[in-house]
């Protein structure tokens, strides 16, 4: 089931093409990696399906429907930056509980998903916690479970394990395919790196200069010799020499 897609996306900011003609489908409980190096378009293109930034021409469609003209908070697509963003006057328990809140859900409602989900995120005994006595990758594991307690249709992830060293890196790049696996999440993860891209995805795309393509499978990804698969390999086998 085709939860989103984007139909022939443009974008320019004054003379410039950031986008051109962009196609995009992203399939329900799936995560798309979609690779780009900077000013490639990736963040743009995120901004337009959240409401962020509006598009010049082309269509989007959430479970069919057209939400090109949505305000962001009706669009149920949450978008998450490389920084966690979160709120410094709140401890961990109400920072994952501020979504819900807003929607005025009740009492024993919230209690019950916000402790669900500490637990996922192995934070139970954090709680109490105030995010300045939290380390980086703790700061986004809050962060993930901020967006993904309110149950978007689609979550937007710009290279949201950028500045983490690498073992916190590969901790979380475990926790979130879990997380997404366990909740049913459909999600497009917007990163720079192909090895990331490659563990993360159950399909890829990669956009280059405003253009899109996204691959049938990681099969055709791996196939095609302007994905940079090939110069990976060959560069691994040169160490091996």
């Amino acid at each position: 089931m085709k939860i989103l897609q984007v139909k022939n996306i443009s974008k320019k900011f004054g003379t410039e093409i950031i986008l051109s003609d962009v196609n995009l489908t992203l399939e329900k409980g799936k995560t798309l990696s979609l690779l780009g190096t900077s000013g490639s378009g990736k963040t743009t293109l995120l901004k337009i399906i959240a409401g962020l930034e509006h598009q010049d021409d082309g269509n989007l469609f959430l479970n069919e429907m057209e939400i090109s003209h949505a305000k962001p908070q009706e669009r149920q697509c949450v978008y998450l930056y490389q920084e966690s963003l979160l709120f410094p006057h709140l401890n961990v328990f109400e920072n994952i509980a501020f979504g819900l809140r807003i929607r005025k859900e009740k009492h024993e409602i919230i209690q019950q998903k916000v402790d669900a989900i500490l637990e996922m995120i192995d934070l139970k005994n954090h709680s109490n916690k105030m995010t300045n006595q939290l380390s980086g990758g703790q700061k986004q594991r809050v962060s993930f479970a901020r967006a993904i307690v309110i149950e978007p249709t689609v979550l937007l992830l710009d290279e949201p394990f950028g500045a983490l060293d690498s073992a916190t890196r590969k901790q979380m790049q475990i926790l979130f395919k879990d997380l997404v696996t366990k909740m049913n999440v459909s999600s497009i993860f917007v990163t720079h790196d192909l090895k990331e891209a490659i563990i993360m995805g159950d399909s890829i795309g990669k956009i280059e200069k405003g253009r899109l393509i996204q691959y049938q499978d990681k099969t055709a990804f791996f196939n095609d010799e302007n994905s940079g698969v090939q110069n990976e390999i060959d560069f691994w086998k040169q160490l091996n020499i």
